[in-house]
């Protein structure tokens, strides 16, 4: 993974939606996103707490500060509504197998907007995003057995499965998607 010191997060538009960095002022949003019980039902577990949440988002703002990539808020373009979160991530996972070299994508999004395409939208909207960036390599993404949504987007991307592991002690599913050659 290439790793760019302090690039500034660009903005992306699809057709519906603008991605953009996270603020300190996203923190009610994000904190309201990661402690409901359907949202985290895939991802860990359970409701993140107010620390970890504010860990989160200060990740997300160091990624793009220290390997010049990470995630983006997911915002309706008409309103600005904050929708969820999509982006690529280096989160130095103990996994087998390994991550590491890999950009991992990642892509949550609030109750109320799921079931609606925005998740696959803005998720090739970060992939193509990430094929000017990152040039042809490969990228990965882990998602729960269960979470058959999120599989789904993951399919529609362009990702495939590639092997069945554990992750935390829970089972996981790694997909890959190898990137166009220039």
């Amino acid at each position: 993974m290439p790793t760019v010191p302090s690039v500034p997060v660009p903005i992306l538009e699809t057709e519906r939606l603008v991605l953009r960095g996270h603020r300190a002022n996203d923190f009610a949003d994000c904190f309201t996103l990661w402690t409901d019980p359907g949202v985290t039902r895939f991802i860990g577990g359970k409701p993140s707490t107010q620390e970890e949440v504010w860990g989160r988002l200060l990740r997300y703002v160091g990624h793009w500060a220290m390997l010049g990539f990470g995630y983006w808020v997911i915002t309706d373009k008409t309103t600005g509504r904050f929708m969820g979160e999509v982006g690529f991530a280096d989160f130095r996972r103990e996994i087998d197998p390994s991550l590491d070299g890999m950009p991992e994508i990642g892509w949550v999004l609030a109750p109320e907007c799921q079931g609606k395409g925005y998740a696959t939208e803005a998720a090739r909207a970060a992939i193509r995003w990430g094929e000017k960036h990152f040039g042809p390599v490969r990228t990965a993404c882990i998602i729960a057995p269960e979470n058959e949504a999120s599989i789904r987007v993951a399919e529609k991307c362009g990702y495939r499965e590639f092997r069945r592991t554990t992750y935390k002690d829970q089972p996981t599913i790694m997909f890959v998607r190898e990137q166009a050659r220039a």
